[in-house]
């Protein structure tokens, strides 16, 4: 069975996230995404890997946190997840505890995307070297798992290091949130497997190639569960898949080729352009879910 959800960058001019919540319930949508940029270095040394100008929502966003913990306090059902946050520009301690009271107060509905970023000035801010960034983001995520699940857990790496503390509230979903990787390399199939529980890529338009080329998705979704295999981890792997436009035979393409789990992609805009494009995803979903 596929699920559908939306992702929008939860900005300061757009649809407020506790109607957008209620909206998407009301819709049938299983789950509501938000990405997150603490800032954008006025430099603007870094590339934008989505194109040539980067868009203003990338500064203009609330704390994904804030906004889904007041997405999750108007809906009942509405599974709020971060689509993706960055783990290197978080401390680990503060992260645990803003995720496990997220998925307390939401009653267990919590999904966590992670990522490790593309602009290094941005990181740098926040004390972490580009060249560390998949290092520092493992070591936050292994540490935050101890934390949810031990009473005194303690970490020593090379990158987070604490003697044993206590923190509560712990997760209401045992173990922590699902942790979904929000990445495409040939190393991310290792990585899921090692410390996260699937695999979150971005949409790719398949008539567009990049310059890398075009994103195998049916072969991601392999690797995944080779490495998955390799290391031993009982259950399955989540796959979902962000930024999905409104295509219903595309939709179709991605859930035949094993994503549970398909985001549609909203503008950050007021709510007469976001809600009737939510309808007309609404729909899709409700084709391409019964079938027809």
């Amino acid at each position: 069975m596929t699920d559908f959800g939306v992702l929008m960058f939860p900005t300061d001019y757009a649809i407020q996230p506790m109607l957008l919540a209620r909206a998407a319930e009301e819709r049938g949508f299983e789950s509501l995404f938000f990405p997150e940029h603490t800032h954008i270095p006025a430099s603007r040394r870094s590339p934008w890997p989505g194109g040539a100008e980067l868009p203003r929502e990338y500064w203009r966003s609330h704390d994904p946190f804030v906004a889904l913990t007041a997405a999750a306090a108007a809906t009942a059902d509405l599974k709020v997840g971060t689509g993706i946050t960055l783990v290197t520009e978080r401390d680990p301690i503060l992260m645990a505890k803003q995720v496990a009271s997220l998925d307390t107060i939401s009653q267990g509905r919590v999904l966590l995307g992670v990522g490790a970023g593309w602009n290094a000035e941005e990181m740098e801010n926040h004390g972490v070297a580009f060249e560390t960034r998949w290092k520092v983001l493992r070591e936050r995520i292994l540490a935050m798992r101890r934390i949810w699940t031990e009473e005194a857990p303690e970490f020593h790496g090379d990158f987070v290091d604490f003697e044993p503390l206590w923190s509560w509230p712990k997760p209401v979903q045992p173990g922590g949130p699902k942790v979904l990787m929000g990445a495409s390399s040939r190393w991310t199939w290792a990585r899921i497997a090692e410390y996260c529980d699937g695999w979150f890529p971005i949409h790719q338009d398949p008539h567009r190639a990049t310059a890398q080329g075009a994103l195998d998705y049916a072969l991601g979704i392999r690797s995944v569960r080779s490495a998955w295999t390799d290391a031993g981890r009982d259950g399955e792997p989540d796959f979902s898949i962000f930024g999905v436009g409104p295509d219903a035979d595309r939709v179709r393409e991605l859930a035949a080729m094993g994503f549970n789990r398909i985001i549609f992609a909203l503008p950050p805009a007021d709510p007469d352009t976001v809600l009737p494009l939510l309808d007309r995803y609404a729909a899709i979903a409700y084709e391409v879910g019964s079938g027809g």
